[in-house]
């Protein structure tokens, strides 16, 4: 059986990363910190497969990841080429961006989500040692991660590559789904979990305080601050979430749409993007300023509608990356694909930046003229985003 909060929290992930873009709200990052969220979710899975498959569950995670992206570039990439795009051997990270793949002005905001997939792959390549050095040191593997990120802020390591910081701020969250497909968030007494979510929480919270960005307390904007915090959330959300979601399954609605987002969440966060950044001139023409209920409320219902209208016509290509019966829209009680992702004990755990050339769709570049500012959305070194005051913005969530 699916754990279906697994799949609700995924849901809710999915949506609140498209209302963030379109509306930038910055308290949407502290009220669910979605990209965090969803890292942490992935690494629960990643770990389930890898006790289950070992190594070989690198390529069945590569295997669903991939061809998704793939359908985007065939629609991007010569679009790209067409309007400045210089071909190089850099447009092959198209197919495998194990780097930020090149993009030209337009295409930098359009396809800026693709930060996320660089940063998993890295994740899923990295997973197997990463997952043995967790089955033999739990706590120091875990802690790893947040000691790079504050080595990195406090400026102890200098000058790090994009993916590096990735791992800092980032790869906490998977290894915190590690410990949660091991059974230990579960396990964690109350007195222990609750205290420490909360000293993360207000360390978190204060470091973003004293340290505000250019677009306030927004998460994305203060690396430290978004881990702390998001660990905090994460440490509550997944260990102590609720064992079972009857109510969502006596709701049909809601039901049908949870399984719906989770089977086509890939298709849908890398195809909002552009339609944010296309809406954009919307905002001069109509006047749906980012202080207008009415118009931000548009904005978000057409995002949403053209993003359905997209994953129709390709969103089927998720269930043969995941070797499914191709549905048209997603039906029934979901099967799993991976191992289930609910916590079990498992095996026995012991105690214990600038670069001249062109833009790429996952780093920072200044943004086409015209359009707003970028937002270096969750992470810095993915791509930029109009700012939510000229009509849309993004960020990682």
């Amino acid at each position: 059986m699916r754990n279906r909060y697994l799949d609700l929290l995924r849901f809710l992930a999915i949506v609140r990363v498209v209302v963030y873009h379109v509306t930038g709200w910055a308290s949407l990052t502290l009220v669910f910190p979605a990209m965090s969220v969803m890292f942490a979710l992935a690494g629960s899975l990643m770990a389930a497969s890898l006790t289950r498959s070992g190594p070989a569950a690198v390529g069945r995670r590569l295997r669903r990841l991939l061809p998704s992206l793939w359908v985007l570039a065939v629609v991007f990439v010569p679009a790209m080429l067409f309007t400045g795009l210089s071909l190089s051997p850099r447009v092959l990270l198209w197919l495998f961006p194990i780097a930020d793949p090149p993009a030209n002005n337009w295409g930098a905001l359009a396809l800026s989500v693709i930060w996320y997939l660089r940063d998993y792959l890295w994740f899923v390549l990295a997973s197997p040692i990463a997952f043995w050095l967790f089955r033999k040191a739990p706590l120091p593997t875990l802690l790893a991660p947040y000691l790079l990120l504050l080595a990195i802020e406090a400026g102890i390591y200098q000058a790090p590559s994009p993916v590096l910081r990735e791992f800092g701020l980032y790869f906490g969250a998977w290894m915190l789904g590690f410990a949660h497909q091991a059974g230990m968030l579960r396990r964690l007494a109350g007195r222990i979990l609750y205290p420490l979510a909360s000293v993360l929480a207000l360390a978190g919270g204060a470091w973003l305080v004293t340290h505000p960005g250019p677009r306030g307390y927004d998460l994305n904007d203060n690396h430290l601050g978004n881990a702390l915090w998001s660990a905090a959330f994460i440490l509550i959300a997944l260990g102590r979430g609720p064992a079972g979601m009857a109510w969502l399954e006596r709701s049909r609605l809601a039901d049908r749409a949870v399984t719906v987002v989770n089977r086509r969440a890939l298709t849908i966060y890398l195809w909002h993007m552009p339609f944010v950044v296309a809406l954009t001139p919307l905002v001069d023409v109509v006047g749906w300023s980012h202080q207008d209920p009415l118009g931000l409320a548009i904005r978000v219902l057409l995002v949403f509608v053209l993003v359905g209208l997209v994953t129709l016509a390709v969103g089927w290509v998720e269930d043969v990356a995941a070797r499914r019966r191709p549905e048209l829209i997603p039906a029934g009680s979901p099967q799993p694909i991976e191992p289930s992702s609910r916590p079990s004990a498992g095996p026995s755990i012991p105690a214990g930046a600038g670069s001249s050339g062109p833009p790429t769709a996952g780093s920072s570049s200044p943004p086409a003229a015209g359009l707003p500012s970028p937002l270096t959305a969750e992470p810095t070194g993915r791509s930029p985003v109009p700012q939510p005051r000229s009509g849309a913005e993004i960020n990682a969530g």
